[in-house]
């Protein structure tokens, strides 16, 4: 008993520090409106439209600034406070959200406006979400980083059962406008929990040009073995595994006959999952064994797709799709908790720029990929491939991890009882 007392305390002991705490809470409310805006909008493009063409669309020109975009983000969080950036970005968000609120209720909004904004959005976040990463490893000491990072992980998920949840109901009662409204007061929150947070600023150099210092982060990821490692695995896994979701509608209807209920219990099934995997990162009382971890969480989620892709039962899938998110999250925080315990301050914003973008920017392509696939070979080939070529990444990985353990060894950025089964 005291000893999953002690779980206990390790899995939430990020929240004892005050600056944590505050952004937590913002991002509780936060990602619950922003998950609802999501649903909301992806309706009212179908209400308004009828075409899964168009709402493809608004998805890609929501995403794909992060790839265009992305390394910029990271270049503004290692030059300026990221505490003040996030504000900005936050704010911004909160115009965007507002607009479209107003344009919906006032019966004004168009497609043409919704790909507009969608595209602002999606801008806006090219530059919030490395900015985001970073200013974590700047709220808690190292030591409790997996703490946060599965903490932050574990609210994100809880807001996508949440979120689409209540704009469903919200979206049926009142309409889209409604929830594009929520999401913008939201931001409120958000805001005033970020100027609440005290952060001793840290000197920053600025004296290079922009194109040395993006040049320079790309340099040190790709010549920092464990930096490329995760990296690597991540582009992977986002291009040809992760895109199963989108495939998730017609999957529930062709091959287990159900309707729009049974794909909401996939959903939530892999939000159920993907808790769990968050939480098991944030219970971990340091990053030793972590890299072992991530190879274990990457060779299950692709093990689950190909159970997910031969499952015509329904109560299969479901216990399939539970592993998927699972699996997925667990390396995916993983990956994001050894990144920033690993990364030199000075150049956290712009690896974690990177990591935004082979998970965020190369999201829409993977999709793209996985609908052109599945459209010559079919629905449950195109999952198990997927599933197949995580495996294949989760062993190059895994034979990877003893050059990365001696290079972090022999460069000293962890403590000898930290590096001893990293």
């Amino acid at each position: 008993m005291r000893r999953r007392l002690g779980r206990a305390g390790v899995t939430f002991r990020a929240l004892n520090h005050r600056n944590f705490a505050l952004f937590f809470a913002g991002q509780g409310l936060s990602l619950c409106g922003t998950w609802m805006q999501s649903l909301a909008q992806s309706w009212l493009v179908y209400r308004l439209t009828g075409s899964p063409f168009l709402l493809g669309l608004v998805g890609f020109v929501g995403q794909a600034p992060v790839l265009a975009f992305g390394l910029f983000g990271g270049l503004l969080a290692d030059r300026w406070p990221r505490r003040q950036l996030l504000v900005t970005t936050q704010t911004l968000s909160l115009l965007q959200a507002a607009l479209l609120a107003g344009l919906t209720l006032s019966g004004r909004i168009t497609v043409g406006w919704i790909l507009a904004l969608a595209a602002l959005l999606g801008t806006i976040n090219a530059l919030d979400m490395p900015v985001r990463q970073s200013l974590v490893a700047d709220l808690v000491p190292r030591s409790d980083l997996p703490s946060a990072i599965g903490l932050n992980s574990s609210v994100f998920n809880v807001a996508r059962i949440l979120g689409p949840s209540l704009a469903g109901v919200i979206v049926a009662f009142a309409g889209e406008g409604l929830c594009f409204l929520i999401n913008a007061v939201s931001f409120l929150v958000v805001i005033a929990c970020l100027l609440a947070i005290r952060i001793t600023p840290t000197p920053r150099t600025a004296h290079e040009s922009p194109a040395s210092l993006l040049a320079e982060g790309l340099r040190y990821a790709w010549q920092t073995p464990h930096v490329r490692a995760l990296l690597t695995l991540i582009a992977v896994l986002s291009l040809t595994a992760m895109p199963y979701a989108v495939l998730l509608p017609v999957y529930a209807g062709e091959i287990l006959k159900t309707g729009p209920g049974g794909l909401g219990a996939l959903m939530a099934a892999t939000g159920v999952g993907a808790l769990v995997g968050a939480l098991q990162i944030a219970r971990r009382g340091s990053i030793r064994g972590l890299g072992t971890v991530i190879a274990k969480a990457a060779a299950l989620f692709g093990l689950s797709l190909l159970a997910l892709a031969a499952s015509t039962a329904f109560w299969l899938a479901l216990l399939a799709i539970i592993a998927v998110g699972y699996g997925m999250v667990t390396s995916m925080a993983g990956t994001n908790t050894l990144l920033q315990s690993l990364v030199p301050d000075s150049l956290r914003g712009r690896v974690m720029s990177l990591y935004t973008i082979v998970f965020f920017g190369l999201a829409p392509f993977g999709s793209l990929l996985a609908g052109t696939v599945a459209s010559h070979i079919g629905t449950p080939l195109t999952i198990a491939l997927g599933g197949i070529i995580a495996i294949i990444s989760a062993g190059f990985f895994w034979r990877a991890l003893p050059g990365i353990r001696r290079h972090v060894r022999e460069t000293g950025l962890l403590p000898p009882e930290e590096f001893a089964a990293h």
